[in-house]
């Protein structure tokens, strides 16, 4: 079982405070730092000192260190168009050595656009099926050849399909609730997909639906890996516990029905019931990026036991 970092930046956080964050991800032995893909808060807080911009700190990052993997849950459809995505990604790609991982997603939070100016088009979904389409088919025309497309939202001619990636297939995760269209688009794309926020027993139907439209796709379930992203709150004892679940205006009961919470052995046996179902990673949400110690405890008492 991967365990991997996952930041909500947009609730309020520098380039420093990602960057020390990511470092430590490295220095304890996680495999990877996340990130999310939004340009406003949500919920209480003030956000400062504003959002920062979910690829322009990977490629700070990129430079900055040596073994973790890098990316997004998930990158905003509506935010970049998929001939500049490519470029953007395929180049922090280079930047850091073939450690990043694209996870791409519809956009949803139609707030942030009104705020920022970005469009925030009414059928969202076959826009990202065409993206994913543009930046996978740029990424794999080989040198030298060009790249077309014809599609009702992006269009392509002639395109040389430059930069290349580092890695010879940048991993690309798909996530979600959506019983239909969701599976069906992991299957044609994704390397991995992941299920946020969500019951062990909803999770398993998910996976299972994404095994089934892979299969039906003429592509082996076991293709793909399977994953999950849950908040996370783990203390030693009691009072460390409802510590870390007020500092983050949460309560320590509703944390461990809905997340990882608890002590180290209480989320150690919750994460083998997702493991269970097949999940292979889980992307923990830290949302107190100024407690450090929480990824040590974790790195020592819960990472250690999964090995």
């Amino acid at each position: 079982m991967d365990l991997r970092i996952f930041t909500e930046p947009q609730q309020g956080a520098s380039y420093d405070t990602l960057l020390t964050v990511a470092k430590a991800t490295e220095d304890l032995g996680f495999d990877a730092f996340f990130r999310s893909d939004h340009y406003l808060r949500m919920g209480g807080g003030d956000g400062l000192p504003g959002p920062t911009d979910a690829w322009i700190t990977l490629a700070g990052l990129a430079r900055e260190t040596r073994r973790i993997r890098l990316g997004t849950l998930m990158t905003a459809g509506t935010f970049r168009l998929p001939g500049v995505l490519a470029v953007q990604v395929a180049q922090v790609d280079q930047m850091s050595g073939g450690r990043v991982e694209l996870g791409l997603g519809a956009g949803w939070f139609e707030e942030e656009h009104k705020a920022y100016g970005i469009p925030f088009p009414k059928e969202k979904f076959a826009r990202l099926e065409e993206q994913l389409a543009v930046v996978t088919g740029l990424w794999a025309t080989e040198t030298g050849q060009t790249f077309d497309f014809r599609g009702a939202h992006y269009q392509l001619t002639d395109s040389p399909a430059l930069p290349k990636p580092a890695q010879a297939k940048i991993p690309v995760l798909i996530g979600g609730h959506g019983a239909t269209r969701t599976p069906r688009l992991a299957a044609r794309y994704a390397d991995e997909f992941n299920m946020p926020f969500a019951s062990v027993e909803d999770s398993a139907r998910q996976f299972d639906r994404v095994r089934a439209a892979a299969e039906e796709a003429d592509r082996a379930a076991g293709d793909l890996t399977y994953s999950n992203a849950l908040v996370a709150c783990v203390g030693r004892d009691e009072a460390e516990i409802a510590r870390r679940a007020a500092a983050i205006g949460r309560e320590p009961d509703e944390l461990r029905a809905n997340g990882l919470a608890g002590t180290p052995a209480e989320v150690v046996d919750k994460i083998g019931r997702y493991a269970e179902i097949g999940s292979r990673r889980i992307y923990l949400q830290i949302l107190d990026l100024s407690d450090l110690d929480h990824l040590e405890l974790i790195s020592s008492q819960v990472q250690s036991q999964l090995a």
